[in-house]
């Protein structure tokens, strides 16, 4: 069966062309950031599996990034602040790869995304 990004909870699965994560951003995702990073200790990936809301509420998570991590919506957590380098370790937690994520943010399955980048990546203008 194909790894195809879930876009059922998810309300947009293409990424902006270009993050700039600039001071603005990284303070805006820090409580995302230091979520996800969390998630390198197995302890802390048990608790979150066992109370995600309240694993998220224990690192003062917005409401929108709250939503965006339980509805595991990629490219929101990104526009929220989320750096790609953390957001992965959530990514990992549910046997995703880098090349799912990829897919989700170019709206490609993971196998298309995949074959793009060994074809040499993808082409603009």
């Amino acid at each position: 069966m194909a790894d195809t990004p879930d876009t059922s909870a998810e309300p947009r699965t293409n990424a902006r062309d270009n993050y700039l994560f600039d001071l603005a951003h990284n303070r805006q995702g820090q409580a995302l950031n230091r979520l996800c990073g969390s998630l390198m200790r197995a302890e802390n990936r048990e608790r979150f599996k066992a109370d995600e809301e309240a694993y998220c509420d224990a690192y003062g998570l917005s409401a929108a990034q709250k939503q965006a991590v339980l509805q595991r919506d990629w490219t929101g957590m990104l526009d929220l602040g989320g750096s790609i380098f953390y957001t992965f370790k959530l990514a990992m937690l549910d046997q995703k790869s880098m090349q799912y994520l990829g897919g989700v943010f170019t709206g490609m399955t993971t196998e298309e995304f995949a074959e793009t980048m060994r074809s040499g990546g993808r082409r603009f203008g």
